[in-house]
């Protein structure tokens, strides 16, 4: 556990993981479902940094319709560590926001940031990046973990690394020299298979007063409403005006709105440490290891197959037999009220037939 009283962890949990669609639902988010085993994706987050952060130091952004289901899940986590969006305006200012409120609480502080549905599976190595991470942050970089490619993936963003930086630490950490969006097949193949290259993981460490002072020269609409928050922390009666300045907000990303642009990022490439942000179904067939000969999956219900190769079944009732006959590589989801059918390789289309929902008004779905 790090002992520095001036680190925390922030967990990013308002999404609403439209690509594990069934499942992923308005009211039962990816984060607050038991994906993998007995605990959801969030419980085994906040126990994975609670091997390195103590409890009372590891905070969640949320939205106010999943805060409450939130804390029922883990609810040793100090009520007041909960950071409640007004509404979801992008990863820039969920950021922006933990990192305003923390560096109110503590000017010193060091941020860690988390989505709240990534599995990793080598603890010992992500405490050992961490930190590594965390002692880099003094030399007033933006670190982000990198992961370094197993194959051609197209769904990740890419970093390439620059320079090793000079000083003396346990981990190699480089430079960044460019963030590369998700890239079409033939770069993704030419980036995995050069070398220098590491997936963005979405997993960033950095001192609250660096990002912020990022934020105010990148991003000053954005600054000018965490100004009136930290105003709001003083004030409370000011708090009405600032829910209507971030409704007014524009949504980003931390990559595009700091992270290409700013002059001091650092990389930590990370081997081994056997990640997956479980950010569609055929990641969680990557996760699961294959049941069978042919490299099928059960995770829940019960499956006859036969003649069927690398094929995911998640059924939700017990009693349910799922039979597949002359199939491959595809992911079988029931939830009951909708069953999806789909090729492993267009896991990441659900989002499409949500958004189709959407535009439909088919609420009872979504």
């Amino acid at each position: 556990m790090t002992n520095s009283p001036h680190t925390y962890a922030v967990i990013m949990a308002g999404g609403g993981g439209t690509r594990l669609w069934p499942l992923s639902r308005r009211e039962t988010p990816k984060q607050a479902l038991k994906l993998l085993g007995k605990k959801t994706l969030f419980q085994s987050t906040v126990e994975r940094l609670e091997g390195f952060f103590p409890l009372e130091r590891i905070l969640v952004v949320t939205i106010a319709e999943q805060a409450e289901l939130l804390k029922s899940q883990v609810p040793d986590l100090p009520e007041e560590n909960y950071i409640v969006e007004k509404a979801p305006r992008g990863t820039a200012s969920v950021v922006g926001l933990a990192a305003t409120i923390l560096h109110h609480r503590d000017p010193e502080a060091v941020m860690a940031l988390f989505p709240a549905d990534h599995f990793i599976r080598n603890k010992d190595l992500f405490y050992h990046l961490l930190t590594t991470a965390i002692k880099t942050t003094q030399k007033d970089y933006l670190v982000t973990l990198g992961i370094t490619p197993t194959f051609p993936a197209t769904g990740y963003g890419y970093i390439q690394r620059g320079e090793k930086l000079p000083e003396n630490l346990a981990y190699p950490v480089y430079e960044v020299k460019r963030f590369k969006e998700k890239p079409d097949k033939e770069e993704a193949y030419e980036m995995s298979v050069r070398g220098g290259y590491s997936w963005n993981s979405g997993m960033f460490i950095w001192k609250t007063e660096t990002i912020l002072a990022e934020i105010a020269h990148q991003m000053p609409k954005l600054n000018v409403v965490l100004d009136k928050i930290t105003a709001s922390l003083l004030d409370p009666e000011l708090a009405p005006a600032v829910d209507a300045l971030w409704l007014a907000l524009d949504s980003e990303t931390i990559d595009y709105g700091i992270m290409e642009n700013a002059e001091k990022v650092a990389v930590l490439p990370a081997s081994g440490l056997d990640w997956s942000d479980v950010g569609n179904w055929d990641s969680l067939y990557d996760v699961v290891l294959p049941n069978d000969a042919q490299g099928n999956i059960v995770v829940k219900g019960e499956m006859i197959a036969e003649n069927t190769r690398e094929t995911l079944i998640y059924g939700t009732d017990e009693k349910r037999l799922i039979v597949t006959i002359g199939v491959d590589d595809l992911i079988i989801v029931d939830s009951g009220d909708v069953l999806l059918i789909a090729k492993r390789d267009q896991a990441q289309d659900v989002r499409k037939i949500v958004n189709k929902l959407k535009d439909e008004n088919r609420k009872k779905y979504l």
